[in-house]
């Protein structure tokens, strides 16, 4: 079977698992199962992009032990073949509220220490901050988020009003990342969430590395809670064991620090996740959870933000709801 005739028995699958930016078809060869990922076109762009994920992988495979394998990368049509991961998905194990199997913290806290020992990632844009610049990188990721507020503002008006998302969201950040900690940036990737987590065997294999990123390592640690939803006592062990861990150069200042990244994650989701989610209502589908847990997680994350706000009074989910479904 050649490359492409692969890529066309996955579109024609039908059966995906589809993420925001790729769909990821399984297909079985002779020589076993295979994972290919085919860009969604057209996709909203709400996150920082600027590697190609390949070479993410190429770049990082001598120090990240548990990653994917790229078997193949086509330019036209675009398309990469993964090697497929044995396990099952961490959210299908432990979705948020479950405690985590007791050896996925340390597989945590295992790749930001490897992360921190990948060379400088190649083809680092011109316009990329400077190494250890961490205010002007804070800067970069804030400036897309307010982007994206923009680019939605006028026509998802009546949504934000709905949800009480303000005309200034950004506005509890811009004073938090004046005097972040200068620290040296490491690789970073910024989506370790529990859908792209496999666990099997007693270890874990990190998945879906399109948002990699050069930048600051505490902003990785905060990514990571932000969006895994640790019971308390295992996001304080995670934390525990992440500090000393890594060099000293790449924790200092954390302690500030990972509070204002925290705060842009909450102040993002809330808005991203808003026009996401109603989408996903205005085209029925195909909802990544089931329609009721969509809802509460989307008035969870609106709550979170809405004290960066002066907000103290919580949205409740039938105010969600009504406003998701009124597109």
């Amino acid at each position: 079977m050649t490359w492409r005739e692969l890529y066309e028995r996955a579109r024609a699958h039908g059966d995906s698992a589809t993420g925001y930016y790729n769909d990821n078809i399984r297909v079985d060869t002779p020589d076993g199962p295979v994972i290919v990922r085919i860009p969604i076109r057209g996709a909203d762009m709400m996150d920082l992009r600027p590697w190609r994920e390949d070479r993410v992988l190429a770049a990082i495979s001598p120090h990240v032990r548990h990653a994917p394998r790229v078997l193949h990368v086509s330019a036209d049509p675009p398309f990469q073949v993964h090697e497929f991961i044995a396990g099952d998905v961490l959210n299908d194990v432990a979705p948020r509220g479950v405690a985590v199997p007791a050896h996925v913290l340390d597989d945590v806290v295992r790749l930001f220490a490897q992360l921190a020992g990948v060379p400088r990632l190649p083809d680092v844009p011109e316009s990329w901050p400077a190494d250890g610049d961490t205010t002007a990188f804070a800067r970069r990721l804030s400036a897309l988020t307010q982007r994206v507020y923009d680019t939605y503002s006028a026509q998802y008006s009546d949504l934000f009003t709905a949800l009480a998302i303000p005309a200034d969201p950004l506005a509890p950040v811009d004073d938090l990342w004046r005097g972040l900690t200068a620290r040296p940036f490491t690789c970073v990737h910024a989506d370790v969430h529990r859908r792209n987590m496999i666990v099997g065997g007693g270890t874990t294999t990190f998945l879906d590395w399109e948002l990699a990123l050069w930048g600051d390592p505490v902003y990785d640690l905060a990514v990571h809670l932000h969006k895994m939803g640790y019971l308390p006592d295992e996001q304080q062990a995670l934390i525990d064991r992440w500090a000393p861990v890594l060099a000293p150069e790449h924790t200092a200042g954390w302690r500030r620090d990972l509070p204002a990244y925290l705060t842009h994650e909450r102040i993002k989701s809330a808005i991203v996740d808003a026009v996401r989610y109603s989408q996903l209502f205005a085209r029925n589908g195909p909802y990544p959870y089931p329609e009721q847990q969509l809802i509460r997680t989307m008035a969870a994350k609106l709550n979170a933000a809405r004290r960066h706000w002066g907000r103290p009074d919580l949205i409740d989910d039938r105010t969600v709801e009504a406003a998701l479904r009124a597109r």
